[in-house]
């Protein structure tokens, strides 16, 4: 007998090594069936399991289990991402707190000691993953800086680059001068902060006249190379060709004129720093302008442009000096307080500078076409649909990919350079000297001087090859045969452009497919609020807390529940508290169960006669049905909506009830068609439910049902074929019918006497009138209606009586005399009063909704509160006029 209590911590971590032991999570090239897989998004392996992880690997989980229940050889591939800035800056912060500097270590000893690092204290999230119940295939796991990855990389370098997609180039990129590494622009974060606008005078050369520029970055004059002006402003066309003499330094730059300069913002005339701004460094090509870079590394200011007093001087500090300078020489003419969006560097937190510098690039442009194509043509599709724009819309207006990052740990980009500059791109170092000694014409035996790029690859170069490199690529092996393409991505709308692009570019580049036929994107976990989760707002939800707290499949379900297409999952603890009771409810009928030996068959009898159990079995037939449309459609919520009413609402609210008397019946057959049907279709919604709470549902098999021997497994449903219902029978579809209007009709009475307050001790009779004599006269002695609408019975009266609650079910007119129960007047006195109660509370929030004050300051959750209260209090409105209708005098 099961325990009283469910307690998922009794069990949970047993199930999972069970699984884990058995090989249960393991695909099976060799069992012919057709594959179904799914690439894991790799985690960082600095990374621990938050809320959204637990999102999106739960319907990772979901969809394999189910796909692994249907027969399909089900690959989930696992691993994790080396996270070169992410982990450098973990093992980095480590070292200090020992007093110790990389640089001080050399490159080789700072990779040994991330590699130590990663191996006793990375993939902490694998661990954490296994208590969520993920189960992918753990003996395949891969790690992108495996010696087999690192082989895929190094060859789609050596290849894009004979192919002439890398090469070298001096461009700007986005500098971080703390990790002082370049970033990509999507590791670039805009962050609004207070800041100013100086305007500073600058004298035409050989003139009386002036030009006004203003700028936020002042300490960036030194790098100016000239001052460009709209073709078309008025002010400034005279002065078009001439020079201005710079403060300070006393340079003469040329007014140019292009049309990015902007005749209304500012003064309308823009410096032009080429070395340290994207869009001047356009112009600067456009105008074959001088680069001057001031900066250093660690953004101070340097170079023979800069005057000595500013020399090495930190960027800010610099600003400071200078605004101070230009006050003091008269030619600051203002200083303008804004607030302005300034980009910082995600991970460090501080200002990015633009930076001239050598960097590798990817010609994405070129990549991208085919990528694009693959969407248009549906071979890949985005769920929801309207993701499709947000990935057009990057890729139309792709720019050349910087790959290249000034970290050590990563993998180090395989090019290698002569005494004189030549590079040469190779696998290897021997491959590298071969070409070298050819280049130089070298004799036998003779090898160059040939030196390594420092530099390492971008951490989402080596991502983009995931799909097809975890599967022995560049080897043709039987894995990346069978298993590439997969069928879905899952995955997070904020990494389209990090990786869900660059996946399908590389695929098709060197695998020749698309890397996966469909994209479901999955919104971000917020929460009760829509407040996105932060430590600082104090609304972090820990998953591992919760699975603790409520067990793993509480978790999962609730996450599951809430994931409807194209809204963001709003989470509060108080749900998870609620599917939690969604257990303990399943817990408890399968004690129920037990208790009344019904446990003995999981298999469906065919041609049940009792219309209860023809109902249930038509319930269920129904819920199999909707699942299956769910899951195939990625709409989780519908999946998970579906088996909760059926378990909860169908089987425990109702049938349960209905079949209390049938299992104790002195009808043998009877009582045992409903115990068969009882146990047969719980064990059935247990294996529909499988995938979504693996572990109940795991362990109710095991321990309450007799027959697992004729299951697919006598021990686990994790491979039992998921339950495949045959149409509902005409007899069935009888019983479906005839129950149904059962329930109305108990429905019906219950809400009577909720809404006029009947005490629950009063046995009441039903009255109904000749005319629905025919519909109702079959159920007028019905047992279960008798007992659990607590009436006496059901008789035809010619009309009804003074005093009468009335109800319609399905056309019919029912109606419960309660003259002799309730007091009528003071019923409706009462009910009135609640009413009036009730209307001032909706005409209070109406008109606090319709307030434009109220609506511009407050809180967007206060705003939703008092629309939330309006909704309810109109329901209970509507609620007191139908109970007051009821009423007759």
């Amino acid at each position: 007998m099961l325990d009283k209590t469910y307690t998922p911590k009794s069990f949970e971590a047993d199930w999972y090594k069970h699984w884990q032991e058995n090989g249960h999570f393991a695909a099976s090239p060799d069992r012919g069936d057709a594959p179904y897989t799914i690439m894991m998004p790799p985690p960082n392996v600095t990374g621990s399991l938050h809320i959204g992880h637990a999102l999106t690997f739960t319907l990772q989980d979901v969809l394999i289990r189910y796909y692994r229940k249907q027969g399909r050889d089900a690959l989930w591939q696992p691993g994790m991402d080396h996270a070169g800035i992410a982990t450098q800056m973990v093992v980095e912060r480590l070292l200090a707190k020992q007093g110790i500097d990389r640089r001080d270590l050399g490159r080789d000893e700072f990779v040994r000691r991330v590699w130590q690092w990663k191996e006793e204290s990375g993939g902490v999230i694998t661990q954490q993953l296994k208590s969520l119940g993920a189960s992918p295939d753990w003996g395949r796991e891969r790690f992108t800086l495996d010696e087999g990855l690192s082989t895929a990389v190094r060859h789609v370098f050596v290849r894009l680059y004979e192919d002439g997609l890398i090469y070298r180039d001096k461009r700007l990129v986005n500098w971080d001068p703390q990790l002082q590494t370049a970033i990509s622009d999507l590791e670039v974060e805009a962050r609004d902060i207070d800041g100013h606008y100086w305007h500073i005078r600058y004298p035409v050369e050989n003139s009386s006249e002036s030009v006004v520029i203003a700028t936020g970055r002042p300490e960036t004059m030194f790098g100016d190379t000239a001052v460009a002006v709209h073709p078309d402003d008025p002010r400034y066309q005279a002065l078009i060709g001439k020079h201005i003499v710079q403060p300070i330094t006393g340079r003469k730059l040329p007014i140019i004129a292009d049309e990015f300069a902007d005749m209304e913002k500012g003064t309308g005339a823009v410096k032009v720093t080429p070395a340290h701004d994207f869009n001047d460094f356009e112009m600067g090509r456009r105008h074959d302008l001088p680069i001057i870079n001031i900066l250093d590394a660690s953004a101070c200011l340097t170079g023979e442009a800069v005057p000595a007093p500013y020399q090495n001087m930190d960027r800010f500090a610099a600003r400071k000096k200078l605004v101070k300078q230009l006050d003091a020489e008269g030619v600051l003419v203002e200083s303008e307080a804004i607030r302005h969006s300034v980009p910082h560097g995600d991970r460090s937190g501080v200002p990015i500078e633009p930076w001239l510098m050598d960097q590798w690039y990817v010609k994405a442009e070129v990549l991208a076409q085919p990528a694009m194509e693959a969407v248009r043509d549906g071979r890949i599709k985005f769920v929801p649909a309207h993701w499709d724009r947000t990935y057009f819309d990057w890729m139309e207006n792709i720019q050349p990919w910087c790959i290249s990052r000034q970290l050590w740990w990563g993998h180090r980009i395989p090019a290698w350079y002569g005494e004189d500059g030549t590079i040469f791109v190779a696998m290897t170092e021997a491959d590298a000297q071969a070409q070298a000694a050819k280049h130089y014409k070298l004799k036998k035996g003779e090898t160059a001087n040939l030196t390594q790029e420092s530099d390492v690859l971008d951490t989402w170069f080596s991502s983009a090859l995931w799909p097809f490199s975890t599967l022995g690529w560049p080897e043709n092996t039987a894995d990346l045969k069978r298993y590439y393409p997969s069928d879905v991505l899952v995955t997070g709308f904020d990494i389209i452009f990090f990786w869900v692009a660059r996946m399908i570019m590389m695929g098709m580049y060197f695998a020749g497919d698309v890397p996966f036929r469909t994209v479901y994107i999955h919104a971000l976990v917020r929460d009760v609020h829509g407040q996105k989760m932060s430590k600082s707002k104090g609304n972090v939800m820990d998953p591992l807390a919760l699975v603790d707290k409520y067990g793993a499949d509480a978790l999962r379900f609730t996450l599951v529940a809430l994931a409807a297409p194209g809204r963001d999952v709003k989470l509060a603890e108080e749900r998870i508290a609620g599917y939690r009771n969604f257990a303990t409810k399943i817990w408890n009928a399968c004690r129920f169960l037990q208790m009344n030996e019904a446990t003995s068959t999981t298999t469906l009898p065919t041609t049940p006669n009792h219309p209860f159990n023809q109902w249930i079995i038509a319930r269920l037939t129904a819920t199999a049905q909707a699942v299956e449309e769910g899951i195939t459609g990625y709409r989780f919520n519908d999946v998970a909506e579906a088996l909760y009413h059926f378990i909860w609402d169908a089987y425990c609210d109702w049938y349960v009830e209905f079949i209390k008397p049938l299992l104790t019946s002195a009808d043998k057959a009877v009582a045992d068609e409903t115990r068969a049907v009882a146990s047969a279709v719980m064990h059935t919604a247990l294996s529909m439910l499988n995938p979504f709470m693996p572990y109940i549902t795991e362990e109710l098999a095991k321990h309450v049902f007799s027959d697992q021997a004729k299951a697919n497994t006598a021990e686990s449903l994790i491979h039992a074929d998921y339950p495949r219902l045959a149409k509902p029978t005409p007899a069935i579809k009888r019983g479906e019918t005839t129950t149904s209007f059962i329930i109305a009709i108990i429905t019906a009475i219950r809400s009577l006497r909720a809404e006029m307050r009947v005490p629950p001790k009063a046995i009441l009779e039903v009255l109904y009138t000749k005319s629905d004599q025919a519909k109702i006269a079959p159920f007028a002695d019905n047992e279960a209606i008798k007992r659990l609408g607590r009436i006496s019975g059901m008789r035809e009266v010619a009309n009804f009586p003074k005093g009468a609650a009335q109800a319609i079910v399905e056309g019919i007119t029912l109606a419960l005399p309660l003259a002799d129960i309730l007091d009528f007047a003071a019923e409706k006195a009462r009910l009135a009063k609640e009413l009036a109660a009730a209307e001032a509370e909706v005409k209070k929030r109406e008109g606090k909704l319709a307030n434009p004050t109220f609506l511009a300051k407050a809180p967007k959750e206060v705003i939703a509160e008092n629309k939330s209260q309006l909704d309810s209090h109109r329901l209970t409105c509507d609620k007191l006029k139908s109970a007051i209708g009821r009423l007759t005098m």
